[in-house]
């Protein structure tokens, strides 16, 4: 029988796997539930649905409901549930579903540089090349010197991902300094970062959403997989390694993302996409040989 830190050794890596690939086709899910409501809707519903099935599964757990750290969860779901779901869907109306995921992702550079002074996280050895290898990659993909997407459409995008990377440090900084329920801080921030958004709804005049049953599928999945499930799987990896490490690992999202969006739109693949996905897998291998070499010279 494995011993435990074997069978994590395993399991971070597929969660990752399921994170990326859940998450980069939810991409081109979120650009088509924008035809049956607004953005500043579909962000209220599907926080709202991620919340409840979070919280359902706490009870279900019989795990207590309390809320612990309000000051920091409550930081913790403004930066990345109600800023970081409004910049990102209002980018996904103003861009297409593979640049947006790919500009969202710039946010393992602003955790780099928020991480130093922050967290005193820093990048050594092996792990330039890794780190150098993704971003090279990523660079390719958004192509700052040509890109066709609006000023506004980019300036929404960074701005979802400056959010996110301060949620990603607030989250480790949280960890450090007290022992929280990662299930139960997932469905706190969720349900918190929802309620600016539904505000958002109640004060901005906008479409009203179009309840049909291609609408409620997206927002179902939407709601349980990709928010949900997806957080929390998220915080459990943050809470593992390096917040610079983490945000490296999940640039296989906007890979699948652009991937996904080329072959449902029907787009051929452009020679610096394939050597911007390619390079970024090679970091991220390089990223896991790390961590795997790391954990046999510990195991020792």
């Amino acid at each position: 029988m494995s011993s435990p830190p074997s069978r994590e050794r395993w399991l971070l890596p597929f969660g990752l796997f399921v994170l990326s690939v859940t998450w980069g086709y939810a991409w081109v899910l979120s650009k088509q539930a924008l035809a049956y409501a607004s953005p500043f809707a579909f962000a209220a519903e599907r926080s709202i649905g991620g919340a409840l099935a979070l919280f359902l599964v706490l009870k279900l757990m019989g795990k207590p409901l309390k809320l612990i750290a309000p000051g920091p969860t409550v930081a913790i779901g403004l930066a990345q549930i109600s800023f970081f779901m409004l910049f990102s869907n209002w980018a996904l109306v103003e861009g297409g579903p593979g640049k947006t995921a790919v500009l969202i992702f710039t946010m393992p550079i602003w955790t780099l540089l928020l991480a130093w002074p922050i967290l005193g996280e820093r990048i050594r050895g092996k792990q330039w090349l890794a780190a150098a290898s993704t971003l090279v990659g990523l660079l390719l993909i958004i192509e700052p010197w040509s890109m066709h997407t609006s000023l506004f459409s980019k300036f929404l995008g960074v701005m979802a991902a400056l959010c996110w990377a301060i949620g990603t440090v607030l989250i480790k900084r949280l960890r450090a300094r007290q022992q929280v329920d990662l299930l139960s801080l997932t469905a706190w921030q969720m349900l918190i970062g929802a309620v600016p958004l539904v505000l958002l709804v109640m004060i901005i005049p906008g479409r009203a959403t179009d309840w049909s049953a291609a609408y409620i599928g997206i927002l179902a999945f939407m709601s349980v997989i990709s928010t949900a499930m997806c957080w929390w799987l998220w915080i459990i990896l943050l809470d593992r390694v390096p917040a610079w490490e983490a945000s490296l690992s999940v640039l296989g999202t906007p890979v699948v993302a652009i991937i996904s969006a080329r072959l449902t739109m029907g787009e051929e693949f452009k020679l610096s996409e394939i050597t911007g996905i390619v390079l970024i897998g090679t970091g991220l291998a390089l990223l896991s040989l790390i961590g795997w070499a790391a954990s046999r010279r510990n195991a020792k």
